[in-house]
Parts: C-alpha cells; sequence; structure tokens
C-alpha cells in the first residue's frame, strides 16, 4: 500500500474505555519530541477510539498534535482491536508504524532508539516486551510464572534467528516497517486472531522482499524481539477479573501444551510441600536405620527448590514476586485449565465489553 508524504514515524494507539491508563501513555508519548525528533513534522500519533463510552475520547483529543480516529461499528470477523488498528494503518503516513497499548509508559528517548535498533538490525519488526507493572497480591504471583513460561517457549534469540521456524511479538510494543506491514496482510490478514501479535510477527517472518537484482531473498524478513525495560513499561490488568479474562483469551494459544505445562506445575508444587511433609515424617517416626532418608528428601527438596526458582527467575519480576509466586500455581493452572476448554471446544471468549468465537 501506497502513502504519500511519508514521516518517519506513525504511532498507533488503540483505546476502548482507557480513561485510567491513556494519559499517562499519550504524556510519554508526547514528550518524545523532546529530543529532537519532533511529533508532526517527524512523526505522527493517532489514538483511535474504539467505541469508548467513557471519557477515552476526550483525554486523547486533550493533547495537542495527536489525531483522533473514531472506529465505525466493529464488522463480523474482526477483533475489536484488529479493526481499529488497521483503520490507523491505512491512514498513516510513517515509513514505520509503531502499535503500542494505551497501558504502555515509554521511557524518554524511546522511538527514536527503537527506531535506529531496527535499522541496526535489518528488522522489518521490532517488539518489546515491556517491564510489567502489577498490583494486588494474586497478580504478584501469578503474572511472573506466566511471563516465565512464556520466556521458555518464545526464547528472543530463537525468535530473532531467521533460521529459526518460530516468530512472537508483544504486541504492547510493535515496530515495523510499513511495506512489510502492508505485504505481509497486516492486522487485515489476522481479523478474526486474539493472539495477533504473534501471528502477524509469524506472517512478516516468513514473507519475502525482494533484492537488489529484484529476486525475492531465499530467507524471510529479520524479526527483532527483546526484553526492554529500559525503554516501555505496561500494566496489563488493573483487576483480577481483567486478568482472568485476559488470559483466558490466550494462554491455550501461546503453550503448545497447557494441560500438560498445568500437570508439572501442579508437580512442581507437590514436591515443594510434600517433600518437607515427608522429610519430617520420616525424621520424627523412621527406625534408626533410615537416618539418611531425611538427608535424601532434603537435598532433592532443595534441588526442585532451585529448578523451580531458576525458571521463575526469567520472568524479569522482582526478587519479591518471584520468591512468592509459587503460591500462585493453583491460579495458573487453573487460568490454563479455564483457557484451553474455551478454546477446545469452541466456547467464546470476552474482552473489553465484547465476545469472540475461537477456532477449535
Amino acid at each position: 500500500m501506497q502513502n504519500t508524504n511519508q514521516l518517519e514515524l506513525s504511532v498507533i494507539v488503540p483505546a476502548r474505555n482507557e480513561q485510567d491508563c491513556l494519559q499517562g501513555c499519550l504524556t510519554s508519548l508526547v514528550a518524545q519530541s523532546c529530543d529532537g525528533f519532533a511529533l508532526g513534522s517527524e512523526w505522527e500519533l493517532i489514538v483511535v477510539n474504539d467505541g469508548s463510552t467513557d471519557t477515552t475520547r476526550e483525554i486523547a483529543a486533550s493533547f495537542d498534535g495527536v489525531t483522533v480516529m473514531d472506529a465505525p461499528e466493529l464488522p463480523a470477523g474482526w477483533t475489536g482491536k484488529n479493526h481499529a488498528v488497521w483503520l490507523a494503518a491505512q491512514a498513516s503516513r510513517g515509513k514505520w508504524l509503531l502499535f503500542t497499548d494505551a497501558d504502555t509508559i515509554h521511557e524518554p528517548g524511546n522511538l527514536s532508539r527503537a527506531l535506529h535498533e531496527a535499522k541496526k538490525y535489518d528488522a522489518s519488526l521490532l517488539s518489546y516486551s515491556p517491564r510489567q507493572q502489577v498490583s494486588g497480591l494474586l497478580q504478584r504471583m501469578v503474572m511472573p510464572l506466566i511471563f516465565s513460561e512464556l520466556a521458555l517457549v518464545y526464547r528472543p534469540k530463537e525468535i530473532s534467528d531467521p533460521n529459526k521456524r518460530i516468530a512472537a511479538a508483544n504486541g504492547q510494543f510493535l515496530l515495523v516497517e510499513h511495506e512489510s506491514y502492508f505485504s505481509a496482510g497486516g492486522h487485515k490478514a489476522v481479523a478474526d486472531s486474539v493472539l495477533e501479535d504473534v501471528d502477524l510477527a509469524w506472517n512478516i517472518k516468513r514473507s519475502r522482499k525482494l533484492d537488489a537484482t529484484g529476486s525475492l531473498e531465499k530467507h524471510g524478513r529479520n524479526i527483532r524481539f527483546r526484553y526492554a525495560a529500559d525503554a516501555v513499561s505496561a500494566r496489563m490488568y488493573r483487576s483480577f477479573g481483567q486478568m482472568v479474562e485476559g488470559w483466558t483469551k490466550n494462554l491455550a494459544l501461546l503453550f503448545p501444551q497447557p494441560l500438560a505445562l498445568a500437570a508439572w506445575r501442579w508437580l512442581d508444587l507437590a514436591l515443594l510441600i510434600g517433600l518437607p511433609l515427608l522429610t519430617l515424617w520420616v525424621y520424627l517416626y523412621g527406625m534408626a536405620a533410615y537416618w539418611w532418608a531425611p538427608v535424601i528428601l532434603a537435598v532433592l527438596w532443595l534441588r526442585t527448590l532451585l529448578r523451580v526458582y531458576t525458571r521463575i527467575a526469567k520472568s524479569n519480576f522482582s526478587f519479591m514476586d518471584c520468591a512468592i509466586s509459587p503460591l500462585g500455581i493453583p491460579i495458573f493452572t487453573w487460568l490454563l485449565w479455564r483457557s484451553w476448554t474455551r478454546h477446545a471446544f469452541g466456547k467464546r471468549v470476552g474482552w473489553k465489553g465484547r465476545s469472540y468465537p475461537v477456532k477449535k
């Protein structure tokens, strides 16, 4: 798709009832102009008001230089977010498109540095996994578990390797070259997906571009993915109910064997609780000839503890959040089960007051 009068970048923020977080997001984005990357002359900021019933639109319109679009009624076969960003992408003028969520906060200079990073690594798509902000005990227990498992399934080094058949992106910060985006079909190609960021990354990674001679390159386009606490932070969920709804929508799609994963995590919990109890029982009631049994059980428990926390440490959450996260295993496994049943039996999933069908 051709776009004339090009700017360097178009930042697109879909917003549906985001009055609690949009102010902070837009403040951090507008402030990007302070480092010489001028809003209006070098980049544009588009907020798509997706049928909000709160003050989302008024907040967006209060910022100078921000373009506010109103998404029409959602057509069949689309999710709300995909429809909103696709409308903005078609109207955008940037050589690069940044899709970022309304709950993100961007560090000073983030936009220009991200553009530099994408060009440095010849990446058609650059995606950051933000530093996650959590509140409340239940979120602090569950979120590190989920993100540690994601870090093991979606390894940034493998995702960024053009020879690896794995792709992923985080829709909270997804920077993509304009031509690459539309060549891969953009969000229209994943219109009904509730895991659009991963699906879009896969489409772009496997799509090929022309080389200097005009022939299709052998490999697909490069993508780059990394954890980026230095660039952006996000608060995904503002309540336990939102967290349940959000992960119910996604978990069964993110993990290839969600029920097996749930079983393994229950085994971890059983060992963490059961081994100390068994050790105590053997110590108190065991025969003298079995003095070595508590020692072996204690060693097994320490090994289990080390394995569990080595995995959880990959979540990039705080030490205290990681320390208490094993207590969240029952909730995590329940979410895996809940998500699996929705997708396995063709039930609908909800998000932002809308209900979407799932593919069996």
